[in-house]
């Protein structure tokens, strides 16, 4: 299908500015004119601009998605205790079908905060490559590796028979990852074990890293170094590494993780929920580190509002380092959109609006009381905007958000079929 976005405020993430009055030509999957209307171009569906911005697609750089059936569920407790009391005992009752519904919920709430491509990491994986599918979104889906020196090879064949069914499928929108879960829940032997499937099929890492003071205490009592230092040791920050949290960091762990070109996530709700800290996001960027923003599960952010995050990433780090000058709009933006498509290895293709790229973008309306008047756009979209500002989605070229409307999930469905499975597992 041909769609003309016309004379709507566009986020020009390159250039570091608002463009007015922008033209958007979208063919099938691609921009194909960013400007003047291309002669002869006959859109089938013409979107008006007026009092909108158009911005590159969010990208959510690190989450559970389908920890949506736990949402509101263990809050208030420690990393360690949340996990070992809350988390792990109820998920051990999740089917097929549950994490199916519980992805899909996720998917039409990203959708409304204006995300358009994510990275996961969870288990019973087919299910959520299959709620991709139905709902034609764009993730990075991969299973959650957890164990010992023995190793746990359901979970590796899991793993492995999700990359050969369902990379690259979708017309590229279904990617996968390999996931070792992290250094506390995961032997050497076994890291070293995923690694290898990664190595196998091309594949990029997805771990927690440093996310507690705990996991960096135990891991210089049992190892003498750095979770960092650790993974490094072991080879794998020389593989494509997306490292979320990264908390608890040395100022050698940040030279090694400039080194080896680490992609590392800022977390800021779940950090603050779990009183795990801040992490040393403005002087990461500053070394050149790549660092995007993710939300992590619905169990421990609540919620998936990317806006949210990038509003916290911008005042926390401000807060913290007493500097109102740290991690400036601009920076978080970027960290929401191309630093997240690099994190993906998919810089060429989204995290910006540009001709050639994966027509991936949402859509903002303008009207509301809370972004009046529009001084600074820049500014707006992180200090003021909500993920209720966001009006019309496009993934792939194709329009799965339209006036608040959800055009490929039925979301009373997905909430009634949520509330029944999390009333069922929590009363198990």
């Amino acid at each position: 299908m041909k769609t003309i976005i016309r004379n709507i405020s566009m986020l020009n993430i390159k250039e570091k500015k608002i463009e007015e009055n922008v033209n958007i030509g979208i063919d099938g999957d691609r921009i194909v004119f960013v400007g003047d209307i291309l002669e002869g171009f006959k859109a089938e569906k013409v979107i008006e601009g007026e009092n909108r911005v158009a911005m590159p697609g969010i990208c959510n750089s690190h989450t559970h998605i389908p920890m949506s059936l736990l949402r509101n569920y263990g809050d208030d407790l420690p990393l360690w205790d949340w996990l070992n009391s809350k988390i792990w005992p109820a998920e051990k009752y999740l089917t097929p079908e549950d994490v199916y519904w519980g992805a899909m919920l996720s998917l039409g709430e990203m959708l409304n905060s204006g995300i358009t491509s994510f990275i996961d990491m969870y288990f019973h994986i087919d299910s959520i490559g299959q709620a991709l599918c139905d709902a034609k979104a764009r993730g990075f889906v991969s299973r959650g590796l957890i164990g010992s020196d023995d190793g746990s090879r359901e979970q590796l064949a899991e793993a492995e028979s999700f990359i050969k069914n369902w990379h690259n499928t979708q017309n590229g929108r279904i990617k996968s990852m390999v996931a070792p879960h992290a250094i506390y829940t995961c032997s050497g032997d076994y890291i070293s074990e995923a690694m290898e499937l990664a190595s196998k099929y091309g594949q990029r890492i997805h771990i927690h890293v440093s996310e507690s003071k705990k996991e960096v205490d135990e891991s210089l009592r049992d190892y003498g170094k750095s979770p960092v230092e650790y993974l490094s040791d072991l080879g794998l920050l020389d593989m494509p590494t997306v490292a979320a949290h990264c908390v608890y960091l040395s100022d050698r762990d940040m030279e090694i993780l400039k080194e080896k070109n680490v992609n590392v996530v800022n977390n800021p709700s779940s950090n603050l929920k779990l009183g795990n800290g801040f992490a040393r996001v403005d002087e990461m960027l500053k070394l050149g580190i790549n660092v995007a923003i993710g939300t992590d599960g619905s169990a421990s952010n609540n919620n998936l509002n990317m806006f949210e995050e990038m509003h916290l990433a911008a005042l926390v780090n401000k807060g913290v380092n007493k500097d109102p000058l740290s991690v400036p709009a601009l920076e978080v933006l970027k960290m929401g959109t191309v630093n997240g498509a690099i994190a993906m290895g998919m810089e060429d293709e989204i995290g910006s609006i540009e001709v050639g790229k994966k027509a991936d973008l949402a859509i903002i309306s303008l009207d509301s009381a809370h972004l009046c008047p529009q001084n600074n756009l820049l500014s707006a979209l992180v200090y003021s905007a909500q993920s209720s500002d966001v009006e019309t989605v496009i993934v792939d070229g194709n329009i799965l958000l339209e006036n608040r409307e959800h055009k490929t999930i039925d979301m009373e469905k997905a909430k009634y079929m949520v509330k029944s499975i999390s009333k069922r597992i929590l009363n198990a």
